[in-house]
């Protein structure tokens, strides 16, 4: 699958794999000089990168595993979700969760981006619902093992 990128700036750095099978796709942060983040707080980071995701796919915008164990860093909404119809810049909200002032620097590793597919749905209102076992058992209704 091939996905149309617009670098924004001359800095942007291109997603990119940390190995073969990796499934996500690096994010950088696209900074003048590095943003310090404090302790439980949301800075907005530029990518610098504006893409095309095919029609039928979305982006999805994770943490990555090392910065946020390492440095309590993640995406604010925990997962972003890029639809193939948006155009603008990819800014990803980046969470401090620490106790600490954080540093994101330019060209850092900041989110991964993974490319899914979806199933549009047509939503039908209804009066009653198919009974099943489980019925309306959740929030661990189906115990721990």
């Amino acid at each position: 699958m091939k996905i149309r990128v617009k670098k924004l700036s001359e800095t942007a750095k291109m997603p990119v794999r940390g190995s073969k099978s990796a499934a996500g796709y690096d994010l950088c942060a696209d900074l003048e000089k590095p943003a310090v983040i404090a302790p439980h707080t949301t800075v907005m980071v530029n990518t610098g990168l504006s893409m095309e995701i095919p029609e039928g796919y979305f982006g999805a915008v994770f943490a990555r595993s090392g910065l946020a164990a390492k440095e309590s860093l993640r995406p604010a909404n925990c997962v972003g979700v890029v639809d193939s119809d948006y155009r603008g810049p990819f800014m990803i909200a980046v969470h401090n969760d620490g106790e600490t002032p954080r540093v994101v620097t330019p060209g850092e590793r900041i989110a991964q981006l993974v490319i899914i597919p979806y199933l549009a749905a047509d939503f039908e209102e209804t009066d009653a619902l198919t009974e099943t076992d489980r019925g309306e058992g959740g929030f661990g209704s189906t115990g721990k093992n």
